[in-house]
C-alpha cells in the first residue's frame, strides 16, 4: 500500500468531494497541508487576507458545488478568518476550514502565537476536529460529509505540525445520508387537501431549495398549481426572475414589503420551500397566523428560530417535498389577480429610468452586461436596491452575504467566480466602504489573470447606515468619509484599469471596454448623497 501522509489524506478526500482550488495565506505551520493539497490536485491560491481568501472559496463553492476550502496558520491567521467561517456559518456554505497548530506536547511549555483554536471556531462552526494520524482519513471523511449534510455549514479541521507529516493509512468511507426523503404521514393526507382546497396560494422559497438542486421543481410545482413565489435574497434566481408567477427577492427592503406583505397576509395556504428565515429582517417575524392561514413548511431542518411557525411541518428534501404534494389537481388561483398586480407595483417601485444615481447604475449595469452574467453583491443600501432591481436569470447568478450581511464580501466573491468559471463575465457591486476592506486582494485577480469587473458606488459614506442616523434625528457622526478616494486610482496601482464614470453613458462605454479587457477593471461610479432616500 502507498505510503500516505496524514494531510495526504485529508487532501485526497477534499479532491474527491470535488474541490479544485484553496485559498489562504500559508505559514510555516501549515507547508504540510498546501503541499498535500497541491500533490492532491487541488490548487492553492495565495491572497492578502484570511477573509478574502474564504469569501474567494465561498464563491467557488456556488459554481461547483463542492466544498470551500479555507486554509489558516495558526493564531493570527485563524483569527483573521473568524469572520467568513461565521458567514459560511450564517449563510449555510459548506467550507472546509484546515489550520496548523503546535503538537500538544510543545503546547503545555511554549505560548507564542498559541490559542484554543478550537474553542474560538466552534460557536460558528458545525463541528470541529484536531487531526490525528490513526484516524486522519476518518475525520477528513467526517468534516466532509457535516460540512455537505443539510444545512450545510463550516467544519474546522486543526492540525498539529508533526500530525500533518505523520505516517497514515486510508480507512473506508461513510455513505452519504439518503437526501430524497419525502414527506410521509396522515399530515401528507391533510397537506393535499389543503392544497386543493387553496384559491389563493403562495410560496416563500428560500436557499434550501439550492442546496437541494430543487430549482427545477419548484418552477415545475409553481407553474403546475399556478402559484407565485417571493424568494428570499440568496435563493434569487430559483425561478427566473422575468417569470410571470416571479416576484422578487424579499427580506430587507422596508419599500418592497409594503407590496409584498399584504399579498402574504391574504393568502390562505402559504408553502414554505427550503424558507430559512435567517436571512430576513425583524418585519418578517411572525407575518402569517397559523391559527388563520394553513401553512405548510418544507425545511431543511427543524424549526428552532421561532421567527415563524407553521400548521404543518415536513423535515425533507425540498424537491421530494414538492413532488409529494403533487398529487392533487391544478385549479386557478387569485381569481382577482393580485399576484400580477403585484408584481407590476413592484416595478413601479423600482423604475429602471433613472437618470443617475445608485438606481441608474444598477438599471444601465444590467442593460450591458450579458444575461448570464454572475454578479457579487457588498453589504450596504445599494445591495438592497440592486436586490429589488437586478432579475436573476438563474440560482446563484447573484451571491452575497445575506445572513451575516458583513461587508467586504462582494471584491473576493467576484474574484473567485472569475477563477471558477473564466468565461462568463463576474461582477462586483460594492460601496466605497466595502472596497476600502479588501483592495489588496485585486492584486491576487491580477497574479491569476483574471478579469472580474468591480463597480464601485462612490458617494464617500456609509450611506445606508447615514440614512438610518438621519431618520432618527442624530447628529452626522463616523459615517461619512473627509473626501472622495481615488478608487480607480487603486484599480490601476494593484495590476488592473480604472475608470471613474458620472453617468450611465460613460458607465455603458466602461463596461464594454471592461468585458474585452486583459485584466480586472474598477469602475468608480460617483454618485450624490442621499441617492438611496425613498428607493429602499
Amino acid at each position: 500500500m502507498a505510503d500516505f501522509r496524514a494531510a495526504d489524506l485529508v487532501a485526497r478526500r477534499l479532491f474527491e468531494a470535488g474541490c479544485r482550488h484553496a485559498f489562504g495565506m500559508p505559514g510555516g505551520e501549515v507547508l504540510t497541508i498546501v503541499d498535500a493539497l497541491e500533490k492532491a490536485g487541488i490548487a492553492f491560491h495565495l491572497v492578502k487576507h484570511e477573509n478574502a481568501g474564504g469569501f474567494m472559496a465561498e464563491a467557488v463553492h456556488h459554481v461547483d458545488g463542492a466544498p470551500a476550502i479555507l486554509v489558516a496558520t495558526v493564531g493570527p491567521g485563524l483569527m483573521n478568518a473568524v469572520n467568513v467561517v461565521a458567514n459560511a456559518e450564517q449563510d449555510r456554505v459548506p467550507m472546509v476550514v484546515l489550520t496548523g497548530c503546535l503538537d500538544a506536547d510543545e503546547a503545555l511549555t511554549y505560548t507564542h502565537q498559541v490559542l484554543d483554536h478550537r474553542a474560538v471556531l466552534a460557536p460558528v462552526t458545525k463541528a470541529t476536529f484536531t487531526l490525528t494520524s490513526g484516524e486522519a482519513d476518518t475525520i477528513a471523511d467526517k468534516a466532509v460529509a457535516i460540512a455537505m449534510e443539510r444545512r450545510q455549514g463550516p467544519v474546522l479541521i486543526d492540525v498539529p505540525i508533526a500530525v500533518a507529516d505523520a505516517p497514515s493509512l486510508p480507512k473506508g468511507r461513510r455513505r452519504m445520508a439518503d437526501r430524497s426523503v419525502a414527506p410521509f404521514g396522515e399530515a401528507l393526507g391533510l397537506a393535499d387537501a389543503w392544497m386543493l382546497q387553496a384559491k389563493r396560494p403562495l410560496i416563500i422559497a428560500g436557499l434550501d431549495v439550492m442546496a437541494d438542486t430543487a430549482a427545477p421543481d419548484l418552477q415545475r410545482f409553481a407553474e403546475t398549481y399556478s402559484i407565485p413565489v417571493i424568494t428570499t435574497y440568496k435563493a434569487k434566481g430559483v425561478i427566473p426572475e422575468n417569470h410571470p408567477l416571479a416576484l422578487g427577492g424579499a427580506g430587507l427592503s422596508p419599500l418592497a414589503d409594503t407590496h409584498l406583505l399584504p399579498l402574504v397576509r391574504k393568502a390562505d395556504l402559504i408553502i414554505c420551500a427550503g424558507y430559512d428565515p435567517i436571512e430576513m429582517r425583524p418585519g418578517w417575524r411572525e407575518i402569517w397566523d397559523p391559527e388563520t392561514q394553513r401553512v405548510i413548511d418544507l425545511q431543511a431542518a427543524p424549526n428552532h428560530h421561532y421567527m415563524h411557525q407553521a400548521t404543518l411541518s415536513f423535515t425533507c428534501d425540498i424537491g421530494a417535498g414538492l413532488a409529494a404534494l403533487s398529487s392533487t389537481r391544478p385549479h386557478d388561483t387569485w381569481p382577482e389577480g393580485e399576484p400580477a398586480a403585484t408584481k407590476a407595483a413592484l416595478a413601479k417601485a423600482f423604475p429602471h429610468d433613472d437618470a443617475w444615481g445608485p438606481a441608474g447604475v444598477i438599471a444601465e449595469a444590467r442593460a450591458a452586461l450579458p444575461p448570464d452574467t454572475r454578479i457579487s453583491v457588498d453589504s450596504g443600501a445599494h445591495r438592497i436596491l440592486l436586490s429589488q432591481m437586478w432579475e436573476a436569470p438563474y440560482p446563484k447568478s447573484v451571491i452575497q452575504s445575506s445572513g451575516l450581511c458583513t461587508m467586504g464580501c462582494a471584491v473576493p466573491m467576484a474574484i473567485g467566480l472569475a477563477l471558477a468559471e473564466p468565461d462568463r463575465p463576474a461582477v462586483a457591486f460594492v460601496g466605497d466602504g466595502g472596497f476600502l476592506m479588501s483592495p489588496g486582494d485585486l492584486t491576487t485577480a491580477a497574479e491569476l489573470g483574471l478579469k472580474p469587473i468591480i463597480i464601485t458606488f462612490v458617494d464617500a459614506s456609509l450611506a445606508l447606515i447615514e440614512k438610518k442616523q438621519r431618520e432618527r434625528q442624530l447628529a452626522n457622526a463616523g459615517v461619512d468619509y473627509a473626501h472622495r478616494h481615488d478608487f480607480a486610482a487603486m484599480g490601476r496601482a494593484m495590476g488592473g484599469a480604472g475608470v471613474d464614470v458620472t453617468n450611465r453613458a460613460e458607465l455603458r462605454a466602461a463596461i464594454e471596454t471592461a468585458l474585452t479587457a486583459d485584466t480586472f477593471t474598477v469602475i468608480a461610479a460617483q454618485i450624490e448623497k442621499g441617492g438611496y432616500d425613498g428607493r429602499i
